[in-house]
């Protein structure tokens, strides 16, 4: 099947190893032919032109690569390699990432709309930093200690949970990924890998990366799937783990299914993240920030904070740098170079995020710059948006909006701020900006999310990331990100054995 991504003009790269046909999927360590005929059509967000068709996985595509996944577990020599020669393997990996971050770029701007110059660093960039900060905390990891007491003695190992159902969203499908893939394939777990229908086109890169470095058969198995093909996955009874990023309402959805069957499961879920700005914070640097990380991606990322809370004696001073921030920043074609703002990853979530505005302008709230029209007549594109004097109870301070859509607070007491910043049912990032670093880090120490940045500093890929509340379980990335990987299991030695080991 030809697609048309060579006649894309996204897409023009020349030599690109994923540009070709799109008819297999990839299982068992080949390119295999799906169950049925059934395809998605990728449709690029910027000109709502067909990219590529891409064959659908149906539950026996499903059944397949569970069974090349636990086939490779129970039998495959992937899970028996010592923890270097796994190492070896992923650092092959690292390196062809490498080699292919141009590919890598401008696939997720294609298919989702991602700023090119962003989608470099965050898309491109990001997964391969993300892997080699797994491979350098790997042999630092406990995978197995001696303990002794006055009732036994015991070696403790944490072995891999088994075969794993990693289920990515749209946003940053090859970063998610990679924050799963690599501490999974290093505990010695196997893998099925479900991308969106959005964003399958990244996975086909990576299978063939995969390929190229020497990973065993089975070990990777890719199947873009439907919601419904989705459920089945994660009820699949050869599968042991569920790793979920996404939306909270799915990600309840999907405990609920993994708790009929006591399966294990991750959810990284969603967020409604507030940047504290106290009386006293620098508001140039903070909104040098919040173009970085309120509005990154369009505004589609899951700890982007969205919630402004400044202190009422500087909300006339915010206010305004907010109305220059957001002019300075060009919405447009994705693949411009200096386009900061790309479109909504699809025609559907464009629609979500445009009722979440008019909500916002009946609600009461004033609008500070946007509130309304599209900026260009092709693409599913979104005018940016602040709200100001905004309700903390209001719907769209409460509801994660996943758009470039932002609301301003503001506050009297510093026990008002950290109060309207945890009046959430997420509970996933935040930050806090003060002249002093150590006061900032006192007020973020009451804020009940999982990530608190103190004067716009991210925690880097050797801190965990996860959330409180509804925004998730478990935690990811950091030598934590490997917990989410291992069973834990104790074996009971006589003395001398013990000794021996210890």
């Amino acid at each position: 099947m030809q697609t048309n991504v060579e006649r894309s003009s996204a897409l023009s790269a020349q030599t690109a190893i994923w540009q070709g046909n799109y008819d297999k999927l990839f299982i068992g360590g080949r390119w295999v032919p799906p169950a049925t005929d059934r395809t998605f059509e990728v449709i690029s967000p910027a000109t709502e032109e067909l990219l590529a068709r891409v064959p659908e996985a149906v539950e026996a595509d499903v059944d397949v690569a569970v069974t090349a996944a636990r086939e490779a577990f129970d039998n495959g020599p992937w899970p028996r390699l010592a923890l270097d020669e796994r190492i070896a393997v992923l650092r092959t990996l690292s390196a062809e990432l490498a080699a292919h971050e141009t590919d890598a770029a401008r696939l997720v701007s294609a298919e989702m709309g991602c700023p090119i110059t962003l989608s470099t660093k965050m898309q491109a960039i990001g997964p391969r930093l993300l892997l080699d900060a797994f491979l350098d905390l790997a042999p630092t990891y406990p995978w197995r200690d001696t303990r002794r007491s006055i009732t036994g003695q015991a070696l403790v190992t944490r072995e891999p949970v088994g075969v794993v159902a990693a289920v990515v969203p749209w946003n940053a499908p090859l970063l998610i990924t990679m924050i799963k893939l690599a501490p999974a394939l290093l505990a010695g777990c196997t893998m099925v890998l479900k991308p969106t229908p959005e964003t399958p086109l990244d996975s086909y890169l990576l299978a063939h990366l995969l390929e190229r470095s020497g990973l065993p058969e089975g070990v990777v198995n890719i199947v873009p799937a439907q919601r419904e093909v989705s459920e089945y996955l994660v009820r699949h009874s050869g599968v042991d783990k569920v790793s979920f990023t996404g939306s909270t309402a799915a990600g309840r959805r999907i405990g609920a299914l993994c708790g009929q069957d006591l399966r294990r499961c991750t959810l990284e879920l969603g967020g409604k993240s507030a940047a504290v700005l106290l009386d006293d914070a620098d508001l140039d640097a903070a909104v040098a920030a919040i173009r970085a990380v309120s509005l990154r991606n369009s505004g589609q990322v899951c700890s982007n904070k969205t919630r402004i809370v400044v202190a009422r004696s500087r909300r006339d001073e915010l206010h305004d740098r907010l109305i220059d921030l957001i002019t300075s920043m060009p919405v447009g074609d994705p693949f411009d170079p200096a386009t900061e703002i790309g479109p909504m990853a699809s025609r559907n979530h464009r629609t979500r995020v445009e009722g979440y505005i008019a909500d916002g302008k009946s609600s009461g709230a004033s609008i500070l710059v946007g509130g309304g029209g599209r900026p260009h007549e092709r693409g599913w594109y979104v005018a940016p948006t602040i709200f100001a004097d905004v309700d903390p109870n209001a719907k769209i301070a409460q509801e994660e909006i996943f758009g470039p859509v932002l609301t301003v607070h503001t506050f009297d007491t510093e026990a008002e701020a950290i109060e309207i910043a945890n009046n959430s049912s997420y509970g996933l990032n935040g930050s806090v900006f003060a002249a002093d670093p150590e006061h900032a880090l006192s007020v973020a120490r009451h804020i009940r999310t999982g990530t608190v940045e103190v004067n716009g500093n991210p925690v880097g890929f050797a801190a965990p990331i996860g959330g409180f509340k509804s925004s998730g379980i478990g935690r990811e990335a950091g030598l934590e990100g490997f917990d989410a990987y291992i069973e834990i299991k104790s074996f009971g030695l006589p003395a001398a054995t013990y000794a021996a080991l210890a």
